[in-house]
């Protein structure tokens, strides 16, 4: 399988006038001093041209120094959490395409060419890499399930275009880095890039990688029920947030059904005796069903909401201009 650019997309014709994209490696860090140094050898073998950033988030080891002696720009982020560290490389680095990979070389640098060379053959904004691990301790059955559960959300809410939504290895046009409002602190920042993808209907592709265990020595910071949980709710937030109205159209919905419920039998009774025997009852049926109504209209009022910021999104992203690859031969 060719590995380099100038062999995956051999149809390009040279052109002298044509420049070079630049690339940049953004490798987010945390006590991966075993690691690291594979990680930079790797890209920088694997992509030459790219310039190899480092964002150390207070690691407690040797992570910094070793970084930096392996070649790479090294850089700090104060606040804790891979979100705080995507959020401050995104808005410090100027390139035209960027690799975003996690420093624990678990991910397989050889499929970077072939991420880029998609990118810039397809116009894409967004390249995921679909991990494919036969090795069971790289990829245990309690991750997967819940890759599987959380992805299967997300394709049901917002688009079946995706199929490893937290893939920490993704390579992003300039266009979708410098348009993408970073909210999240955590490891839910994977699904933040794939929710703003499929929300803006922004042209996405994935190309499978090899993925491995740790090396020896290195441990996983991932926690499987927080930061599953954490996920979990930053679908939950996101839904609440771009789809509004479905959203509270739901909650308006199960308020209104138990409201009904509580309210037939005392509208029966009154129509035969005249009488209302259960004031309590009916007082908070009457409050459910006002309820779901008022659930109804907010969800109305900010889906109108939620419309003129997917516009504004929309136009800040149309604001960058769109890369000029063409004449350029990769490599």
């Amino acid at each position: 399988m060719p590995d380099t650019l100038p062999q995956i997309l051999p149809g390009l014709d040279p052109d002298p006038r044509a420049a070079a994209p630049r690339i940049a490696v953004l490798v987010p860090c945390y006590n991966e001093e075993v690691a690291i140094p594979r990680v930079i050898a790797a890209f920088k073998a694997a992509l030459p041209d790219a310039v190899v950033y480092v964002y150390d988030n207070n690691s407690k080891d040797r992570t910094v120094e070793v970084a930096r002696a392996a070649g790479a720009v090294v850089r700090t982020e104060s606040l804790q959490g891979k979100g705080h560290v995507v959020r401050r490389m995104f808005a410090d680095i100027e390139a035209d395409i960027y690799v975003l990979v996690d420093g624990d070389d678990t991910y397989e640098a050889a499929a970077a060419p072939r991420m880029v060379a998609r990118l810039v053959e397809e116009r894409l904004d967004m390249v995921t890499g679909i991990r494919i691990s036969r090795i069971e301790e790289a990829y245990r059955p309690g991750h997967r399930f819940g890759n599987l559960m959380l992805t299967g959300m997300v394709r049901t809410i917002f688009g079946n275009r995706i199929t490893d939504m937290l893939s920490g290895y993704r390579v992003f046009s300039r266009r979708f880095v410098k348009s993408f409002p970073a909210l999240a602190g955590g490891f839910e920042t994977e699904t933040e890039f794939t929710v703003h993808a499929l929300e803006l209907m922004l042209p996405v592709g994935e190309v499978e990688t090899a993925y491995k265990e740790r090396p020896v020595g290195s441990a996983s910071k991932l926690r499987t029920f927080t930061d599953g949980w954490r996920i979990l709710k930053a679908i939950l937030g996101l839904v609440k947030r771009e789809k509004p109205l479905p959203f509270f159209t739901a909650i308006a919905g199960a308020l209104l059904v138990i409201g009904i419920g509580l309210g037939i039998p005392l509208v029966f009774t009154f129509l035969e005796t005249g009488l209302v025997p259960r004031f309590p009852t009916a007082i908070l049926a009457t409050g459910l069903v006002l309820l779901s109504f008022l659930s109804f209209t907010c969800g109305m009022i900010l889906d109108t909401v939620t419309r003129g910021r997917m516009e504004a999104k929309r136009t800040a992203y149309l604001a960058i201009p769109a890369p000029d690859f063409d004449g350029y031969r990769p490599g």
